[in-house]
């Protein structure tokens, strides 16, 4: 039916009252407190919603319903794994941070270890999020190119320039009330467009399970494994075992060691907020990726099961926009692209904001004049960063011309090879009371470098990873302890 006028004045309203009521809302900022942790008063409930809406980006709005069309449900025991590692992080990080009064992740490394070990895992998480964001960003415009026309520089800036102003403006504050509308508008759209399918086909949703069950069973929702060698089971992606650890390690990483998330949960006011809010997140998750896997049941329906080919279509990630296009209807059109949006500005505003925190509090300020500065000082500095990583982060994405680059696969696994090191790191500070800095960077670096080599060298499927370098990491940093006391108990005294 294509894209009309109606469709892009949605849009069009969608991106200015975002803007503007993010600004809003946010308030005037006196410090960098309020600026990045919207003074440690930001209610569960928007802070658990902004979760959803942070780590939803376009490439799940997209590429989930796409999974299922092609396979099944399975990639649900992944969600599973997702659900309890949110459970141990607030069980078990959450605590932690709230102990001390901590304003990034990487202060707790600090508090523990000292200054080198926070300042080094700051800055790798800031040039791997500096990457992945880039790269997530360009992703996003594909779709918004397939389905409005516009070129890719086009979408990008269409999404950096919006998001950046409220982001720059606002602070933590705005970008958590943003994140709470745009996680409604995208899950409206994606609902809209499920609702039409379903009322488009003739059995509605007899058809829907009726194709799903005709031939390969696409309800299926347990692998048990691969009956082949060790090698050949961790390298088949989504099996029960691997799925389930691989989803609550990675979690664990990304929700406890990741500024981008970490960055809302140290905004709440209590510690018992704070666990509230991240389950919230767990339950919203499972039922949201659940619904994406049957949205993409229907469309698996709604095409009769027509291959990709058949389709004319290369890649799974454009069944979604194609339906977009070519079927519905005026203003509902605008309201799935404005839910697409939605769901990348939420993504990069928290990278704009989550970047911008971790340079000024772990780097920039405590090299500044003692780690002191007056009140607006680090209200300028705080959107000067802020502005300085919104312009990379754009400028970046620019940067990539096609979907193939290979540039485009190194971003998107760098986050395999840094997670399980930093896992690894905050869990000797937590349960290791023994080992020191020392240990603690010989570890980080051991996990960092076994990870480049099982993502190089090895076919193991990307769910193992954040394990396998978390372990290598602890193993590691024990070892190193246990031969420095050994050698020290040995030398003789001076």
């Amino acid at each position: 039916m294509g894209f009309s006028w109606i469709d892009y004045l949605i849009v069009a309203v969608y991106l200015v009252g975002v803007t503007v009521a993010g600004v809003i809302i946010a308030g005037r900022q006196k410090d960098s407190r309020q600026y990045f942790l919207g003074g440690k008063s930001m209610s569960w409930w928007s802070v658990g919603f902004s979760i959803v809406a942070s780590e939803t980006s376009t490439l799940t709005f997209i590429s989930i319903p796409g999974l299922a069309y092609a396979s099944n449900l399975q990639f649900m025991q992944l969600v599973f794994g997702y659900f309890i590692g949110r459970l141990l992080v607030s069980l078990i990080f959450i605590p932690a941070y709230y102990v001390g009064d901590l304003e990034t992740a990487y202060d707790f490394l600090g508090k523990r270890f000292g200054l080198g070990i926070r300042k080094f895992t700051s800055s790798v998480f800031i040039t791997t999020r500096v990457l992945a964001s880039g790269v997530r960003l360009f992703a996003t415009a594909i779709p918004i190119h397939l389905i409005t026309g516009l070129d890719y520089a086009s979408s990008i800036m269409l999404i950096g320039i919006f998001t950046l102003i409220y982001t720059y403006l606002g602070g933590l504050r705005a970008v958590v009330a943003m994140d709470v509308v745009q996680l409604c508008i995208y899950l409206s759209g994606a609902v809209a467009a499920m609702v039409l399918i379903v009322h488009g086909l003739p059995g509605g949703w007899g058809d829907v399970m009726a194709y799903a069950t005709a031939g390969e069973n696409k309800l299926s929702l347990v692998n048990w494994g691969h009956s082949g060698s060790f090698l050949e089971f961790v390298a088949t992606p989504y099996t029960l075992i691997g799925s389930l650890l691989g989803g609550t390690f990675l979690t664990m990483a990304s929700h406890g060691t990741d500024q981008l998330l970490v960055q809302r949960l140290l905004g709440c006011r209590t510690r018992w907020e704070s666990q509230k809010a991240l389950m919230l997140d767990a339950t919203v998750i499972v039922v949201q990726f659940a619904f994406f896997l049957l949205l993409g049941l229907c469309l698996y329906a709604f095409y009769g099961g027509s291959s990709l080919a058949g389709l004319g279509l290369s890649s799974t990630d454009e069944i979604f926009p194609k339906f977009i296009v070519e079927n519905l209807p005026s203003g509902i059109s605008g309201l799935v692209i404005a839910g697409v949006l939605a769901s990348a500005m939420g993504t990069l505003s928290s990278s704009i904001s989550s970047l911008a925190s971790s340079t000024f509090l772990d780097l920039f300020r405590l090299t500044a004049r003692g780690g002191r500065l007056d009140p607006g000082a680090e209200i300028r500095w705080s959107r000067v960063l802020t502005l300085l990583w919104g312009v990379v982060l754009i400028g970046g994405a620019m940067l990539f011309t096609e979907t193939k680059n290979p540039v485009v696969e190194i971003g998107l696994k760098i986050a395999s090879i840094t997670y399980g090191g930093l896992l690894g790191t905050f869990f000797l500070g937590l349960l290791f009371r023994s080992v020191d800095q020392t240990d603690a960077m010989i570890a980080f670096v051991a996990g960092l470098v076994t990870m480049v080599g099982v993502v190089a060298f090895t076919p193991v499927d990307y769910t193992w990873h954040t394990l396998i370098g978390c372990t290598m990491t602890i193993v590691t940093g024990n070892i190193s302890r246990h031969v420095r006391q050994t050698a020290g108990r040995r030398s003789p005294p001076p």
